[in-house]
């Protein structure tokens, strides 16, 4: 069995309110005998260097931290500081093993833009990387939703180009599901004949069309969710607030 934890959208901005949150996540987390921690975009809210040296802090674990940018991030000090990394401007796509399966951390971010889109360059990798790694479980993961989730805020800034990444995904049966972020409410629909899997908002939690108040919830505990995949290849996803 494999357990991966999921969170997203820190936006950690320096101040000492975003990083408690995230830090109340990561007590307990750390405190859980989970297989890998995922992190899925907008660990900082301005992309600034000092944002990913306190990401750096809050995100410290003793079970392997997987991470990739969101809309809020930015790719230079995203490598340099939090990967420890040379800086560099293009995609941060990485490839993990945990326990058995592949996780492929996607960029979906588009440098100055909001919404999300796969280029050719990250596109072609998770093929590639899918390709080579036929007889292991697949999890894919990035920040933008690639189907609208019916809000319209999200909607609008979501992964396009999607088509690209469902050929990819139906040429590769041993995905088992599609993890993201960004919409900062939890969720779960189908992609491309896969579980596509929304992780809560760490920072805000978003309010529904239909509900009552200001766009974002700032005062909701921070969510996250619990990815369970059986040896038999049954997945099962539990969303927790902290």
């Amino acid at each position: 069995m494999i357990v991966l934890a999921q969170l997203s959208d820190t936006h950690l901005d320096g101040g000492d309110r975003r990083a408690g949150r995230a830090a109340r996540v990561m007590d307990r987390l750390n405190a859980l005998p989970v297989d890998a921690v995922l992190v899925t975009g907008d660990i900082a809210d301005h992309g600034e260097p000092a944002e990913y040296e306190q990401a750096r802090k809050v995100l410290t674990s003793g079970h392997p931290v997987l991470t990739c940018p969101g809309n809020h991030d930015a790719r230079r000090p995203f490598r340099e500081v939090l990967l420890g990394e040379p800086p560099a401007d293009g995609p941060i796509n990485r490839l993990h093993r945990v326990k058995g399966a592949v996780v492929a951390m996607c960029d979906s971010t588009v440098p100055g833009g909001d919404h999300g889109f796969l280029d050719d360059t990250t596109i072609g990798w998770l093929d590639r990387q899918l390709a080579a790694n036929p007889d292991e479980p697949a999890f894919v993961c990035f920040h933008h939703p690639p189907v609208e989730l019916q809000i319209p805020y999200v909607d609008a800034i979501r992964q396009f180009g999607e088509e690209r990444l469902a050929a990819v995904i139906a040429r590769h049966p041993q995905v088992v599901a599609v993890l993201c972020g960004h919409a900062h409410t939890a969720a779960a629909t189908t992609f491309a004949g896969r579980p596509l899997l929304v992780a809560p908002g760490v920072v805000s939690t978003l309010r529904l069309p239909w509900q009552d108040g200001d766009i974002a919830d700032h005062d909701a505990p921070p969510g996250l969710a619990f990815h369970v995949l059986t040896g038999e290849g049954r997945l099962s996803t539990h969303f927790r607030t902290v």
